[in-house]
């Protein structure tokens, strides 16, 4: 494990669940990634490790970033890759949180750091989260599917309607990293959020409440979800507020709504209005979150 830096001693933690989640190809409207924020920060988990990004990266794509403290210095942030822990006095296992950026180099080794960790601190599964775009709107509960190696956890999944993903294509690290754990033996479950097409980059909390709710579902160890939950609700409003005026985009979601409703939602969905009929307050509304 080479390229893992760690701040102190390595935690002593009871066969710990990894949950990562990964910005950017695999994090549309950063739904992975702020559902495992929301963890780290309901769950005050503790950092302890990262990894150093110099052979993961192009610099030149993804900048380091220049903040000025509140001391009036210039501190330098890379690409950050890091690790959390939290003690689950409530459960049997522990839990570790990773919230990484797609590395651009090395992803085997990349793949072999994270798992070298997860066997010293004998890991009991590894999971995933992802988020992609999906024939859905934003005022339909955000569909999950998922998977995993383990036969219980499958049967979990079915009761719960997550269906099996049958995707099969390019992928991102996530894919990378299932494909570590499958040739050494070890347990990995994915679970992936679909969000709707026409809402672009807008970070989208109905998908991170939407992967959190399934999580607290399979594992009973999810914290509390009011914040995410008013976040939701006050979206899915904004949304509604920003398309009032376009009547294109009324018929659009009234179709995509009715496919969904009638259980053929995965045959295709219409196609969107012209970019120009998406202007106006819909782009003005992801404009302004895009800023904030």
């Amino acid at each position: 494990m080479e390229y893992l830096d760690l701040d102190g001693e390595v935690p002593e933690l009871r066969k710990p669940t990894f949950i990562a989640a990964f910005r950017g190809w695999n994090d549309a409207g950063e739904a992975s990634t702020v559902a495992v924020r929301h963890l780290v920060e309901g769950w005050d988990a503790k950092q302890f490790a990262s990894i150093d990004p110099e052979e993961f990266f192009d610099f030149t794509v993804t900048r380091p970033q220049i903040r000025v403290t509140d001391e009036g210095q210039r501190d330098l942030r890379w690409p950050r890759n890091r690790f959390y822990y939290h003690i689950n006095d409530g459960g049997e296992e522990d839990i570790v949180l990773f919230i990484g950026t797609e590395p651009h180099l090395k992803w085997r080794a990349f793949s072999e750091t994270i798992r070298g960790l997860f066997e010293q601190l004998d890991g009991s599964r590894l999971l995933t989260l992802g988020a992609l775009v999906a024939a859905t709107t934003h005022r339909r509960p955000p569909p999950v599917t998922g998977f995993s190696t383990e036969e219980d956890l499958n049967k979990r999944l079915e009761s719960l309607t997550i269906n099996r993903t049958r995707y099969e294509g390019p992928t991102g690290i996530v894919g990378a990293l299932h494909d570590a754990w499958r040739r050494n033996g070890l347990q990995a479950a994915s679970l992936w959020v679909g969000l709707p097409p026409y809402l672009g980059q807008a970070v989208n909390p109905r998908g991170a409440l939407a992967l959190l709710q399934e999580i607290d579902k399979l594992f009973a160890f999810a914290p509390d979800l009011s914040k995410l939950e008013e976040a939701s609700r006050d979206f899915e409003q904004q949304v509604d507020d920003a398309l009032v005026q376009s009547d294109e985009m009324r018929m659009y979601l009234a179709e995509m709504e009715k496919r969904i409703d009638s259980g053929v939602s995965g045959a295709g969905t219409p196609d969107l209005p012209p970019a120009g009929d998406l202007m106006g307050d819909l782009e003005a509304f992801l404009r302004k979150q895009r800023s904030e």
